[in-house]
């Protein structure tokens, strides 16, 4: 596991992604199991720290979910199944949850049709039904939640629906955060990122509406979002349309 992050980071990555448990698309893995020792755990994180780099794991299961971050993991990825202890322990470590419940929306409409079998398809419904919930725990324990979707291939068309699927359990403040100032805490790019300063980077958006009540505008992006900015270069205006 040395090596394997040794050779990720002379390829130049930004983050090091571990499976730290059972996947929903895995024929075989259980969901609740784990995957990697400590000992590996912790050497996966000693390697990406040692390169000013952090761990990112996918997991579900609140077992899988406390290893991974008792080892040095800077964010989970996913972690429908989080429970109130493991919470406590994300909050206490200094972890990061990144749910991605347009993914399960995306496969439950599409898994089918991709041939997915019946063992695929109940593990998919089982996280599906405990993704909101994750994040109400997650929310209620401090632990800083970031916004994420993990979504492939054509189904990245579908990535603002992330917005409104996690309404239930937070405020559309709360959500944009996520998306913004605390994505760049946890990208450790505080100050260039997620924030409207001189010396950030110029991504900004105008929307059509007050994002702070709804977030509608977001699920129509062509019609919602009126102006873009990309690190300072205009790829979207429809403001003076919209004027005249």
């Amino acid at each position: 596991v040395r090596r394997a992050v040794r050779e990720q980071v002379r390829q130049g990555a930004n983050q090091i992604k571990i499976m730290a448990g059972g996947g929903i698309a895995s024929p075989t893995d259980p969901i609740d199991g784990t995957q990697y020792s400590l000992d590996e755990l912790r050497a996966i994180c000693e390697e990406a720290d040692a390169a000013n780099l952090y761990v990112m794991a996918h997991a579900y299961s609140p077992r899988s979910i406390t290893r991974a971050v008792q080892s040095g993991v800077r964010s989970i990825e996913h972690g429908n199944l989080l429970d109130e202890a493991s919470a406590r322990v994300m909050k206490a470590e200094g972890a990061y949850l990144v749910p991605t419940l347009a993914t399960y929306e995306a496969l439950g409409d599409e898994g089918e049709r991709l041939g997915w079998s019946d063992s695929m398809l109940a593990k998919l419904a089982r996280v599906r039904d405990r993704g909101v919930e994750a994040i109400r725990i997650a929310r209620a324990e401090g632990v800083p939640i970031v916004f994420g979707s993990d979504l492939l291939g054509a189904m990245q068309s579908r990535q603002s629906r992330e917005f409104a699927l996690r309404l239930p359990a937070q405020t559309p403040v709360e959500i944009l955060q996520g998306a913004t100032s605390v994505a760049a805490r946890l990208l450790r790019e505080e100050g260039r990122l997620g924030i409207i300063t001189p010396g950030a980077h110029a991504d900004l958006l105008i929307v059509d509406g007050d994002p702070t009540r709804t977030l509608d505008m977001f699920a129509e992006p062509e019609t919602g979002l009126r102006l873009i900015l990309q690190g300072g270069r205009c790829v979207k205006d429809t403001l003076a349309a919209g004027k005249a």
